[in-house]
């Protein structure tokens, strides 16, 4: 049956389809949507791990089980998985074992715009790379076939645009394949050096296999055209290149990224008069290309940074555009803010009112550095807020501890910053650490962790107990504050700051978008109480604005939290 799908949502249904049996993800955008939608099926055990390596753990044993399984990932999220990724190449698979990296080019919702390909080349790994959700389907089953014939996890890399954009896709029935038995090979499967060594040679063996097999692949197709022009691309690239040329080009289509073919390359180099590379980020097929003696056009007029378009293909090109009608005025910018009734604003505003140097880490609560709040100081990956503070105050000494403070949200604090506040507990800084619990996974969509006590069905499920963990972790000062009430937040950071320990501040209210939360009546600006001082304008909140010198409120934003309230002195929010 043909069906308009989202690229992730087809993903899945790839993944029903081949008989997958275990998906253990983290969230991260751009992929999230893939084990959302994975997990409608009934017949496929999905969860949310609390870190992007436990996923691939997770999955690798149920592979090792003789169970096809899969883990989903961001491109940053890699990185977390690299430790098992690149080990897992040389035990190879029991079952079918497929790993999805969705890159985010143009960084809409990314610390870095990495290329997850360099990924796949280090650990000698297979990769696939779709153009449409047509092929995220297709090649998601295709991929546990690769999987299982050639023993090796499979890296299938998505991107942006093809996660989120939609297009028709053929779907089929659930082909579950017999389980696999597990038989115990120490040799195959306990990577000690002595074993390690040993199955190095199968690796290398493994990549000429399959670059010998890229050669012919289904993966890989030639759409011949006007032989002036010969354009070799792969994934969202290759959906501009026949926006823009259509039949007026050769295109080499790479659906297999790694290993890339050489004999395809150079025949259909051979063919065609000019050579050019469309591919987003890195030199990776012009590099290879470049290694077989090819000239090409490449990176010396497309650039390395950023997002690819129908429009930059054309005009890199020399291809003429349709003029398009210019606006009279430019349309003014709209920057990311906390949502109304955030419960991070309201700490937040007592850190920027402490002066406080804040540590940030990678959450809605990232937005704590936008204006008019502008309160974080650094932001580096899941985690870094906590280990980063202990060194800022190892560094400073006393009175850096006095002054500090790292943030960080209860998923985040689940996935990397446990580790980091052993490390406090363990070296004793006198840094305070502010888990900021909003009781859901928010900025990849509300999607549920170890700590809101749900699991990705929305079934009860096991909950960690934040304050106890910090006090099992050896943190003796472990506080519960309220983000709403302001003087109760700058009472106990105040507090906090002055002691000469390690401490914990948990500051706890609920995602003001979540279902479940119930709101208090909106707030009202009296227009004859408010003098137009603009405090509650300090705030950032969506909710506020100012018309004539007079605060206003919109009461389809406002859900009550009543922070505004406690800022104004004339009690003109009431």
């Amino acid at each position: 049956m043909a069906e308009l799908m989202l690229g992730n949502k087809a993903f899945a249904r790839g993944l029903y389809e081949a008989g997958c049996s275990v998906v253990s993800s983290y969230p991260g955008t751009p992929s999230t949507e893939v084990t959302e939608e994975a997990a409608r099926y009934d017949e496929i055990y999905c969860e949310w791990a609390p870190n992007e390596k436990v996923a691939m753990e997770v999955a690798f044993g149920a592979s090792l089980a003789g169970k096809r399984s899969f883990c989903g990932m961001k491109h940053v999220g890699l990185n977390v998985a690299a430790d098992p990724l690149f080990t897992c190449s040389y035990t190879g698979v029991n079952a079918g074992l497929v790993i999805c990296v969705a890159d985010d080019a143009g960084m809409h919702s990314s610390q870095n715009e990495q290329d997850s390909r360099h990924y796949a080349v280090a650990a000698k790994l297979p990769m696939l790379e779709p153009s449409d959700s047509e092929e995220a389907c297709q090649f998601k089953k295709k991929a546990f076939e690769l999987s299982e014939e050639f023993d090796t996890p499979v890296i299938i890399k998505m991107c942006t645009r093809v996660a989120h954009s939609q297009s028709i896709v053929n779907t089929g029935e659930r082909i579950t394949p017999p389980v696999k038995p597990y038989e115990k090979n120490i040799a195959k499967y306990v990577m000690m050096p002595a074993n390690a060594i040993r199955r190095h040679p199968f690796v290398e063996e493994r990549m000429s296999k399959l670059a010998a097999y890229a050669e012919d692949c289904g993966f890989n197709r030639v759409e011949m055209g006007d032989k002036s022009l010969g354009i070799i691309t792969s994934s969202t690239s290759y959906q501009y290149a026949k926006e823009v040329f259509g039949e007026k080009a050769c295109i080499l289509k790479l659906g297999m990224v790694n290993p890339l073919p050489e004999k395809l390359i150079l025949d259909f180099a051979s063919k065609v008069d000019k050579l050019v590379i469309l591919e987003e980020l890195d030199p990776i097929i012009e590099n290879h290309c470049k290694t077989l003696g090819l000239t090409v056009t490449g990176k010396d007029v497309f650039s390395v940074m950023g997002e690819f378009s129908q429009s930059l293909v054309a005009e890199k090109l020399g291809v003429a555009l349709p003029q398009a009608k210019a606006l009279d005025e430019p349309l003014p910018n709209r920057p990311p803010v906390m949502c109304a009734g955030c419960p991070h604003r309201g700490l937040f505003y007592t850190l920027a009112k402490l002066k406080c140097t804040v540590l940030g880490d990678i959450g809605c609560y990232t937005l704590g550095a936008v204006a008019p709040l502008s309160t974080m100081d650094m932001t580096l990956c899941m985690g870094a807020s906590v280990s980063a503070v202990h060194g800022f105050n190892k560094a400073l000494g006393g009175e850096g501890g006095k002054r500090s403070v790292a943030v960080i949200g209860d998923s985040t604090f689940m996935h990397s910053g446990m580790t980091g506040l052993a490390n406090i507990a363990y070296n004793q800084s006198n840094s305070t650490v502010i888990i900021l619990d909003n009781s859901i996974t928010g900025m990849t969509g509300h999607q549920q962790n170890p700590t809101t006590g749900y699991n990705i069905k929305g079934d009860p499920a096991g909950k960690i107990n934040l304050e106890a963990l910090c006090l099992a972790m050896g943190i003796s000062r472990v506080v519960v504050v309220d983000p709403y009430d302001l003087a109760e937040c700058e009472r106990v950071i105040k507090e906090e700051l002055a002691v000469e320990e390690p401490s914990v501040i948990i500051s706890r209210r609920p995602c003001a978008l979540l279902k479940y939360v119930k709101h208090e009546k909106p707030i009202a600006a009296a227009q004859d109480k408010c003098v137009g001082c603009k405090a509650c304008m300090r705030l950032g909140c969506p909710a506020i604005s100012i018309r004539e010198g007079k605060a206003v409120i919109d009461a389809t934003l406002c859900v009550g939290c009543g922070v505004c309230a406690q800022l104004c002195k004339f009690g003109a929010l009431v």
